[in-house]
């Protein structure tokens, strides 16, 4: 990224891969494959869990590094693709059934079993797609104000379900380097809420927030007043900002989308697209639709 090696010490795949290389000596559930690459690297897991911890091993190691979304791990049976199916076993208030059946619905799982034990809580039972569970916790903790129980099995490899929607609305992205102004924040509250403190160094392409409605917009966060030397009692109103919504580990590897990445540093983590060029993705979207 453009600020690699400001804070972290370790941040060539020489040193990548050899941490890598001892960590799956000890860990015997751990995987990594090299890829057509040389800077790229595949790490097979047991779940989102397994990945957060290891990133937040090597965070505190002072290495520096980025990552993608998560991905299942497929089988292929003859031609056919099979994806991981889990049983989702859920135990939750009566009002928030129909919130949590319609979001696993969309997210391709089906019903198998739902029992109300009469005092006010009902127990649920899920098939979906492993695809599908990445990034619902926090929403499901979200929807049922933190009063939900859920545990997941694993049950079987099935023929691939399909696009599963992950995020509904898009990113507001930085669209030139510098600091994070009061000022500019201030125009963008209307457009989504802010994921960066107010000062924060940032570069062309780097998330900057979650938009209110689909689709990522560019936009310029660094902003100042232009300043003059007329005075008014208006223009020097003391105005108070929405504290910004600053996402941990887990919630990142939880709110990017397919061609974004996390950039982990000893003391920062970011979020960016894939390309940081704005024409450059403009030009891939018009690619893609045509495809």
């Amino acid at each position: 990224g453009p600020f690699a090696g400001r804070e972290g010490k370790h941040l060539t795949s020489r040193n990548i891969k050899e941490r890598l290389e001892r960590e799956v000596l000890g860990n015997v559930s751990l995987q990594v494959h090299e890829t057509n690459k040389t800077d790229v690297f595949e790490v097979c897991g047991r779940g989102e869990l397994q990945m957060a911890v290891l990133i937040e091993t090597m965070r505190r190691e002072d290495y520096e590094f980025m990552v993608s979304k998560p991905r299942v791990i497929t089988q292929n049976n003859n031609g056919e693709v099979l994806e991981p199916v889990e049983t989702v076993f859920l135990d939750l208030q009566e009002e928030h059934v129909g919130t949590i059946t319609e979001k696993l619905s969309s997210r391709k799982g089906r019903m198998t079993n739902l029992q109300n034990n009469g005092f006010g809580r009902v127990s649920l039972e899920f098939k979906i797609p492993s695809r599908g569970l990445i990034g619902f916790r926090s929403q499901f903790l979200t929807e049922t104000k933190g009063s939900g129980i859920i545990n997941t099995l694993f049950d079987s490899y099935a023929p691939w379900f399909g696009p599963i929607p992950q995020r509904n609305m898009g990113v507001l992205l930085a669209d030139r380097p510098g600091k994070v102004t009061s000022y500019a924040s201030l125009a963008m509250e209307d457009r989504g809420s802010l994921i960066v403190d107010i000062g924060t160094e940032v570069y062309s392409g780097m998330v900057v927030g979650e938009r209110n409605r689909p689709g990522d917009l560019d936009i310029n966060i660094i902003r100042e007043k232009k300043l003059t030397n007329m005075r008014s009692a208006t223009s020097e109103s003391t105005v108070t900002l929405k504290k910004p919504k600053n996402l941990s580990l887990d919630q990142c590897i939880e709110f990017i989308a397919e061609d974004e990445l996390i950039e982990v540093t000893p003391k920062t983590i970011r979020l960016r697209k894939m390309e940081l060029n704005a024409n450059k993705r403009a030009t891939q979207k018009k690619k893609d639709k045509k495809l």
